[in-house]
């Protein structure tokens, strides 16, 4: 959008009509990952020399709730509002090697564009198993709390997977 945002402005300081035509005039791109793996993620960064046991954690992200909770336990659509944004394309992780060369065609970027090597498929099956390991740990009452706090992702995106939509 021409020269209107400084690299440090929120959005959020714009009035409606800038945010409107600023919005209108990005592509724009939400990527997404399913809850529970968001939440692993966090666990494994987190451990930085604590050794506490996932259920622990699990329940200090619950205990803290969706407004406190740290940036990478919190719902997906606390963060990016996809029921405001009107999103041109939602990517999810799994998926991204696929979705982003069909991104870079769609907006018009070059072919031969050097793309990161994306790991996301590799890397699903060990998710996967490490869910199923983890979310074993967990007692029904927070696997029902944790269904009930990231019900607004599960029901926003589809996670075919996701051990939280049983």
């Amino acid at each position: 959008y021409p020269r209107q945002r400084a690299p440090q402005t929120q959005l959020s300081e714009f009035n409606q009509t800038t945010i409107e035509a600023m919005m209108g005039s990005y592509t724009k791109v939400l990527f997404v990952r399913d809850p529970f793996q968001r939440l692993i993620s966090a666990y494994m960064q987190s451990m930085g020399g604590r050794h506490r046991s996932f259920s622990t954690f699990v329940q200090g992200v619950l205990d803290r709730g969706q407004h406190k909770a740290r940036l990478e336990a919190k719902p997906l659509v606390s963060l990016c509002q996809p029921c405001l944004i009107q999103y041109d394309y939602v990517m999810m992780f799994g998926f991204l090697r696929q979705e982003v060369g069909h991104l870079i065609r769609r907006v018009g970027l070059p072919k031969d564009i050097h793309l990161p090597e994306f790991r996301d498929t590799q890397v699903q099956w060990t998710y996967m198993w490490l869910s199923e390991q983890l979310f074993g740990e967990l007692s029904l009452q927070q696997k029902k709390q944790l269904s009930h706090f990231y019900r607004g992702d599960l029901s926003a995106f589809h996670f075919p997977n996701s051990l939280l939509s049983e």
